[in-house]
């Protein structure tokens, strides 16, 4: 009988096991092996997501979450190619073209990456001339990453040296960068220290700026999803950006942290034309070796889990206004999935900040459940004849 002569690390092994329970013959896995053994170990990549300060008690305090990870290996890449498969069954696709299988690979790359546990998240403020290491603890006092590679606590900067900051950063609207501080570590961030009065904008995203056709079933969400390209919805990037430049955002969304990558991307200024803001998004399992770890956006997106969302969705945004107290906000979003109602919550327990509500109706609740739309402006689907928004009971 053959034997193998591979050298092995623990991740190696690991993932050979994995193959193994996932049917693969031993003549695959010794080439997946061979084609490992041959790999250099990746980079530990932080993404930290894109976050927000508010002052307290003359302190800025900042909100941070961190995700540790590396590049996937060839198993992870091999549980995600199956998984292709059966997702391109769901969203009713015949064939794949090489386009939309690079549009896969690259927007589930937050659910397979190899996240590290036990790592120690330090970075410093860009031109900081006395370059300041900041340590990210979390909530509870923990130093390093969980099992799924994340960490989440908040850091304190003094008035003095945020305003310092911002005049060597040359930063506009408050916004600031930051650079991990690690030789085994690279990744950067954004945080915009937002005063305390003034304008906030606290906006969703599926079917209110980018279509996904949650109303259409599980093959529109998971075509939209996955294999199509993004597309912002009529209007409303042109309305967002044509607000103050000092107004605030914050993206609540009911999708999933491990979209955050592509989403951002496809926001940003310099693709759909979204003002930067804070992302406040769902946490839900990593495990990239169960095809449900991606049918669950679509769960996730469904009645069973709108109680969820509701909840996720008040707790984020009543947290932004207990932290802002001396703002007004703007609430947007549409009418497919609970939107209304958790606005409605918003309003009878934060009437007082909340200056406006606008609703993009995209199941005609206008005409056949006008009560949803109660003391909300509504914003209808397609745009006029000039690119702008219609709004009705503005």
């Amino acid at each position: 009988m053959a034997t193998w002569s591979i050298p092995m690390n623990n991740r190696m092994g690991g993932s050979l096991r994995l193959l193994l329970l996932c049917g693969m013959s031993a003549a695959q896995i010794l080439l997946a092996a061979q084609s490992f053994a041959q790999d250099q170990a990746p980079e530990k990549q932080v993404t930290f997501y894109t976050t927000y300060g508010y002052l307290e008690n003359d302190i800025w305090t900042i909100p941070l979450k961190a995700w540790v990870h590396e590049a996937p290996d060839f198993a992870r890449r091999f549980v995600a190619a199956a998984a292709r498969k059966e997702l391109q069954q769901r969203a009713r696709i015949a064939e794949l073209n090489d386009a939309q299988i690079a549009r896969f690979t690259h927007r589930v790359e937050g659910f397979i990456a190899d996240s590290e546990s036990r790592e120690t998240v330090r970075f410093v403020f860009d031109a900081d001339p006395e370059s300041i290491v900041y340590r990210l603890r979390g909530a509870a006092g923990e130093s390093s990453t969980d099992r799924n590679g994340l960490i989440q606590g908040k850091i304190n900067v003094t008035r003095e040296k945020a305003a310092e900051l911002l005049e060597r950063q040359d930063a506009t609207n408050g916004w600031l960068s930051f650079r991990v501080k690690s030789a085994e570590h690279s990744g950067s961030g954004r945080v915009r220290l937002i005063r305390p009065d003034g304008v906030s904008v606290i906006s969703d995203v599926d079917d209110t700026i980018k279509v996904t056709q949650i109303p259409s079933g599980e093959a529109a969400v998971l075509n939209n999803t996955f294999f199509r390209p993004f597309i912002a919805t009529p209007c409303m990037a042109a309305r967002y950006s044509a607000m103050d430049p000092d107004t605030a955002f914050h993206y609540v969304s009911g999708g999933p942290w491990q979209m955050y990558k592509p989403l951002q991307e496809f926001l940003l200024p310099d693709n759909a034309g979204f003002p930067e803001g804070s992302f406040h998004m769902k946490d839900v399992r990593t495990n990239p070796f169960e095809t449900a770890s991606y049918t669950d956006i679509w769960a996730l997106l469904t009645a069973g889990s709108q109680q969820v969302t509701f909840e996720q969705k008040v707790r984020q945004i009543s947290m932004l206004l207990g932290q802002f107290p001396g703002r007004k906000f703007i609430l947007i979003g549409d009418s497919g999935e609970r939107d209304p109602e958790v606005f409605a919550e918003i309003l009878a327990t934060h009437g007082e900040q909340i200056q406006e509500i606008y609703i993009r109706d995209v199941v005609n609740a206008v005409v056949e459940d006008p009560q949803r739309l109660r003391k909300m402006s509504v914003i209808l689907p397609a745009a006029d004849d000039h690119g702008a928004c219609i709004v009705v009971n503005e």
